[in-house]
C-alpha cells in the first residue's frame, strides 16, 4: 500500500550532530508512504542519544507509529468500501437487464421509457443500453416496471 502523491516541491535537510538527512516533499495528501516513514523512524531510533537532554520523548515514536497504523487502516477501509460499492453498482445494473425502465436520456435530458438491452462495464462504472441508446448511467433510471 502506498500513500505517495506527486511532489510539488522538495527540500533536503541535515539534522544537527547525528548527520542523518531527510527529504521533505510538499504536496496535497499524505507527504510520505509507509516505507519512507519506517526508514525515517529507524534512522531516528539509530541516531538518538538517550542521555542527551535534547532527545525527544521515546513514547513519541510509539504514538507516531500508532497514528500511521490508524491512517493505513482507514485507507484500507475506504478502499474496501469503494470496492463493495462498485460491486453493488454492477449487480444493480445487471439486475436491470430486460427490464422496462423510465430514465432520463443523457443526450436530450427528456424522460423516456424503454427496455434495458445490455450492460457495459466501463472504468467509470456500468452503463446501460436502452432502446439502442448506449452509455446511459444506471443512476439515470428513475423507475423499473
Amino acid at each position: 500500500m502506498s500513500f505517495t502523491t506527486p511532489s510539488t516541491t522538495s527540500t533536503t535537510s541535515t539534522s544537527g550532530t547525528t548527520g542523518t538527512s531527510a527529504t521533505n516533499s510538499s504536496s496535497s495528501g499524505l507527504p510520505i508512504n509507509e516505507d519512507q516513514f519506517l526508514q525515517m523512524l529507524m534512522a531516528e531510533l539509530q541516531n538518538q542519544n538517550p542521555m542527551s537532554a535534547s532527545s525527544s520523548d521515546p513514547m513519541q515514536f510509539v504514538e507516531e507509529l500508532a497514528q500511521f497504523t490508524s491512517v493505513e487502516q482507514e485507507t484500507d477501509t475506504a478502499q474496501s468500501t469503494s470496492t463493495i460499492a462498485s460491486g453493488q453498482n454492477t449487480a444493480t445494473a445487471i439486475a436491470l437487464l430486460n427490464q422496462n425502465v423510465q430514465y432520463t436520456d443523457p443526450t436530450t435530458g427528456a424522460t423516456d421509457t424503454g427496455t434495458v438491452q445490455s450492460v457495459e462495464l466501463t472504468s467509470s462504472g456500468p452503463t446501460l443500453t436502452i432502446n439502442g441508446t448506449a452509455g446511459i448511467n444506471a443512476s439515470a433510471v428513475s423507475e423499473v416496471s
